[in-house]
């Protein structure tokens, strides 16, 4: 799987950020990923409108870093 992962945060306490993720189909690869992934974030921030986007990559899912 490839893991869009994403650091969040509240607009109205910018130091209250959590880590989040969105999973692809490994099949779509890492590139397809980056095309993608703001248009992903997009419509995630759309559904989740009291936080801002801070941070995000792609990368393979069982990967254990946790930062962006």
């Amino acid at each position: 799987m490839i893991e869009l992962f994403f650091v969040a945060c509240l607009l109205t306490d910018p130091q209250a950020c959590t880590d989040h993720s969105l999973l692809f189909e490994e099949q779509n690869g890492l590139f397809t990923c980056m095309l993608q992934g703001q248009n992903e974030l997009a419509r995630w921030s759309q559904t989740h409108p009291t936080v801002q986007v801070r941070e995000w990559k792609c990368r393979y899912a069982d990967q254990d870093e946790r930062k962006a």
